[in-house]
């Protein structure tokens, strides 16, 4: 059978494409200044590896998809998955590995603290029969370096010790953003990760061991080098997220990472609402001519409405700032938080009271409805508000 033109053009493309042995998955938001740099230097370290990198942006307003597409159109092997309405760096990590076909998979973050120079030494490891490769900051000649100001480093360590209690085997540097995997292992796990965390490997390591796959895990040294450009992601909001991982893992995915958050947030709300109580309460009294009770049941219903938005703006920042609700959304939203929270306002009430017709127990009684309508509040938002 003669062969046309788009079949030749076909078989000359097969025997020159080399599929990709790794993919570097590089999580990014407002990074523009750094990915070229980064490309030009993993380049460098892999040579004749068959090595694609893709860059996972979460909508960033600097620009740093535009500047990836116009890097794809110069070299084959760089490509932009742009994410709108998510944020979050290990479904970032999650949704890269999942769009490659390279049988390795290399994270690695933008700002070029990680040293790509040990990425082969990484991927030589990984051909030896390790399912999982970390970049080390603190394995024998490793080293935190300028990377980390003291505070950070101190941090980090109080870090490494928490993950090392739940990891069940011994890792230098749990904390690494900077690790190696087989693809397969890593997507084998993937449905039970925490989609809002911020560490994805000592996710990995836990997660996998649970499911009965325990990986085997060997570690290569690197310094660890200050940022390049841009901003440090590090904040208050990713210790807080990094707790609720660590007490989800140690509770065996009882608790989700975001329950933690969520219950914060409605601790806070717990201090507005007597706050508010306590001023409203001064305004009506002696200058409306209400009666106590009728001030307090304004003032009860003032608190808690006040109580309420706060909760539902906290959240909608910090809790599900990954799905932050906007526009529309954001009014049907509020509403919704506080028809809910009036449902396990209700709950409360209901669980508290037959408890308490049980033995009399007050505190228990109490302790019970509060934690009945916090589970409540937070399974049925999560669901509906924040779907």
């Amino acid at each position: 059978m003669p062969i046309g033109p788009v079949t030749e053009a076909l078989v000359e493309h097969s025997t020159t494409f080399r599929p990709p042995q790794l993919a570097v998955i590089v999580p990014s938001y407002n990074e523009r200044d750094n990915i070229e740099l980064l490309y030009e230097k993993v380049a460098l370290a892999l040579g004749s590896t068959p090595w694609e990198m893709i860059v996972v942006d979460d909508d960033s307003p600097d620009g740093t998809a535009d500047v990836v597409n116009e890097l794809s159109r110069i070299y084959a092997n760089i490509r932009c998955l742009r994410r709108f309405g998510r944020r979050g760096l290990a479904s970032a990590c999650v949704e890269g590995m999942a769009v490659t076909s390279a049988p390795y998979v290399a994270v690695i973050d933008a700002d070029l603290q990680h040293d790509e120079a040990i990425l082969p030494q990484m991927l030589a490891e990984a051909l030896n029969g390790a399912d999982l490769v970390v970049g080390s900051r603190f394995a024998e000649g490793g080293s935190a370096g300028d990377g980390l100001s003291q505070t950070r480093l101190s941090g980090s360590n109080f870090a490494n010790k928490l993950a090392g209690m739940i990891a069940g085997q011994a890792v230098s540097d749990p904390m690494s953003g900077f690790f190696l995997i087989r693809r397969e292992a890593a997507l084998a796990a993937a449905p039970k990760l925490a989609s809002d965390g911020f560490k994805i490997l000592i996710d990995l390591i836990v997660t996998s061991a649970r499911m009965g796959k325990p990986l085997k895990i060997a570690e290569v040294p690197y310094t660890f080098r200050p940022r390049h450009a841009g901003e440090s992601k590090m904040n208050p909001l990713i210790v807080i997220q990094y707790l609720g991982l660590w007490v989800s893992k140690m509770t065996g995915g009882a608790l989700p990472p975001s329950f933690l958050l969520f219950g914060l947030v409605g601790g806070t709300g717990v201090v507005v609402h007597l706050a508010v109580l306590g001023a409203t309460t001064g305004l009506l009294t002696g200058s409306t001519g209400m009666t106590h009770e009728a001030v307090f049941v304004a003032a009860q219903i003032t608190a808690t409405l006040v109580a309420m938005t706060w909760n539902f703006f906290l959240n909608n920042n910090l809790t599900y700032a990954d799905r932050k609700l906007r526009g529309a959304r954001l009014v049907t939203g509020l509403l919704s938080f506080f028809a809910i929270c009036a449902l396990g306002g209700i709950a409360n009430i209901s669980v508290a009271n037959a408890i308490y017709q049980w033995d009399h127990q007050t505190f228990i009684a109490g302790l019970s409805g509060a934690i009945m309508s916090s589970v409540f509040n937070y399974a049925v938002t999560r669901a509906f508000t924040w779907k």
